[in-house]
C-alpha cells in the first residue's frame, strides 16, 4: 500500500444519452434527486434558493442529503460551464470535477475527487468511503438515464446495503 494513492481517485462511466440531459442530471435540483440525492438545495451567490428546475452556476452553494443517512453535506459550486464541466467543494476542503466527454451515443461521465487529507479517519471516510458511494451513484445515473430504474435502497429497515 505504499505506493496507494491516498489523496483523489478518478471515476469514469459510459452512458448511452445526451451530453446535455447529463449536465443536467447534476446541475438541477429535479434531476439530481432522481438519482443521487433524496433532498437537493442550491442556493445563488446571493443566498436565495434557486427553482427546483434551474441549473446552478459557479459561485452557488448547496445543501445535500442522501436516503437512510442523518447528516447533510454543504458546499460551494466553484465551477459550472454550462455545458460539460462542474467542480465542487465536497467532504470538507475535498474538490470533485465532473467532466462529461460525448463520444458517438455515449458520454463519459469522468469524476474525479481530490485534496482528500491524508489522516486515517479521513484515508477510511473520504478516500475510501466517497470512492464506493461515487461508484454505486455512477452507476446509477446510468440506470435512471439508460433505464428509468433507480437502485437506491429507501427502506430504514434495510440498513448497510451496498445501495444506501
Amino acid at each position: 500500500m505504499e505506493n496507494f494513492d491516498w489523496t483523489c481517485f478518478t471515476r469514469r462511466i459510459a452512458i448511452k444519452s445526451d451530453i446535455h440531459k447529463l449536465y443536467k442530471a447534476w446541475t438541477c435540483t429535479d434531476e439530481i434527486e432522481k438519482w443521487f440525492l433524496s433532498k437537493a438545495k442550491f442556493f445563488s451567490s446571493e443566498g436565495s434558493e434557486l427553482k427546483t428546475s434551474e441549473l446552478f452556476t459557479s459561485g452557488c452553494a448547496y445543501e445535500w442529503s442522501w436516503y437512510l443517512y442523518s447528516e447533510i453535506e454543504r458546499g460551494k459550486i466553484i465551477h459550472a460551464n454550462a455545458k460539460d464541466l462542474i467542480r465542487f467543494s465536497f467532504a470538507g476542503d475535498c474538490l470533485v470535477e465532473v467532466k462529461l466527454i460525448q463520444k458517438n451515443d455515449l458520454v463519459i461521465v469522468e469524476l474525479r475527487q481530490s485534496n482528500i487529507p491524508t489522516d486515517d479517519r479521513s484515508k477510511r471516510g473520504i478516500r475510501l468511503g466517497c470512492e464506493s458511494g461515487w461508484s454505486f451513484f455512477l452507476l446509477n445515473l446510468k440506470s435512471v438515464y439508460e433505464h428509468g430504474v433507480d437502485l437506491r435502497n429507501k427502506n430504514p429497515e434495510l440498513q448497510g446495503m451496498i445501495n444506501n
